[in-house]
């Protein structure tokens, strides 16, 4: 069964893994023409990063584990430790990648990746531990205290919420990008540079969340058929609603259903299908209406509106489990609101804190974006010196 085990969180953490193509995919669609290298090259960095970080200090500070043993010690239980590693740090590694879509297109790529490092070696794990190993007796003070601990079965708050509220940290330290805001109130649009990439973007990152959700078990007798069709769900009502709601508009409507996806993930394992469907038809709107408000009032430059899709919808998903996860609306029970509520709140101030002190310490020593002139150019040949195709003019 041991083999078995590892077969299973091996999928899992492929499937998560070429989630990572999808995070590039869609910023590269996104982006101007002049930023799609760095789109890419971006999300490959920061996942290589991360996986050192999370290796060597996160995995440790979340479960008390480590892997400076002899090898024979390594493997034993056929290395079940060292796949679940692997597993979760590609959980680990959405951080960052949630992050870049963020500050997209003059964000400095060496601040990020020192970033990475620390929000993947620290940050992240910290509040992981918190959940998802009981560290530091929260878990068990919820239980005590309002009949239930914290349910977050797949990250809706653990991954999503706590990248998209670093993310706004990091988006507001960056400031918008050279002429996005005019003087007179007017908004510049940067239109998407290839629907077509942003759509095979959504594409990868909607096949993948099924081993993000299901396989999030951990082991296959733990597996769930409710996760998977309840993961469906979500994502079908997300985008359906923001379809309707973007009024036809491409963006909104690969977005929606990763919107739905998000806001599932914590209660997939409990809520009934219907209840997912409605899950995902709430967060479709609210990713449209909040995107809208947050580039065109609060005029918060996020290029792929993480803030919304993932730290919104996220902390949304999270309250949600405690609603939609009672038995009288179908639910398997075994949730308390008040819990969700704590526990999405607390993420929420530990990505705040924790994102505006590594970037506003980056800021300070090394600055975090790229010159107005280097802007200007693009990030393809401002650092990597080359365009994404031979058409350099094609800005």
């Amino acid at each position: 069964m041991q083999n078995v085990d590892l077969f299973f969180l091996l999928l899992g953490a492929v499937l998560v893994l070429a989630m990572h193509a999808g995070f590039a995919f869609l910023e590269l669609g996104t982006v101007r023409h002049k930023n799609q290298v760095n789109a890419l090259s971006k999300i490959l960095t920061d996942f290589a990063i991360s996986a050192i970080a999370y290796f060597f200090v996160g995995y440790y500070i979340a479960y008390g584990l480590h892997f400076f043993h002899a090898g024979t010690t390594l493997v034993a239980d056929h290395g079940y430790n060292l796949m679940r590693c692997f597993f979760l740090l590609t959980f680990a590694a959405a951080i960052p990648a949630i992050i870049s879509g963020g500050i997209a297109e003059r964000a400095n790529m060496k601040a990020q990746a020192l970033a990475t490092l620390f929000l993947v070696a620290l940050i992240y794990p910290f509040f992981e531990g918190l959940v998802w190993n009981g560290n530091f007796g929260l878990q068990a003070w919820l239980e005590q205290t309002f009949g239930a601990a914290f349910h977050d079965f797949a990250g809706s708050v653990v991954v999503h919420a706590m990248g998209g509220w670093i993310a706004l940290a990091a988006v507001m330290l960056l400031g918008a990008r050279h002429g996005r805001y005019k003087h007179d109130g007017r908004v510049s649009a940067h239109p998407p540079s290839s629907i077509p990439f942003l759509a095979l973007g959504s594409w990868i990152l909607i096949v993948g969340w099924f081993g993000f959700n299901v396989m999030s078990a951990q082991r296959v007798d733990a597996i769930s058929g409710l996760v998977a069709i309840n993961s469906l769900m979500a994502m079908i009502g997300g985008t359906l609603s923001a379809n309707f709601v973007g009024k036809n508009d491409p963006g909104f409507l690969h977005n929606g259903p990763l919107a739905g996806l998000v806001a599932i993930c914590a209660g997939s394992d409990i809520v009934h299908p219907i209840g997912a469907l409605g899950i995902g038809i709430v967060a479709g709107v609210i990713f449209v209406k909040l995107f809208t408000y947050t580039q065109n009032k609060l005029r918060i430059d996020d290029v792929l509106g993480v803030w919304p899709l993932h730290g919104v919808c996220g902390v949304f998903g999270g309250i949600a489990v405690g609603i939609f996860g009672q038995q009288w609306l179908g639910g398997l029970g075994g949730v308390a609101l008040m819990s969700q509520i704590i526990g999405s709140m607390l993420a929420v101030v530990i990505a705040l804190v924790g994102g505006f002190i590594v970037y506003g310490t980056l800021k300070t020593m090394m600055g975090l974006r790229l010159s107005q002139e280097d802007e200007f150019r693009g990030a393809d040949l401002s650092i990597h010196k080359i365009s994404a195709n031979s058409e350099d003019s094609m800005f």
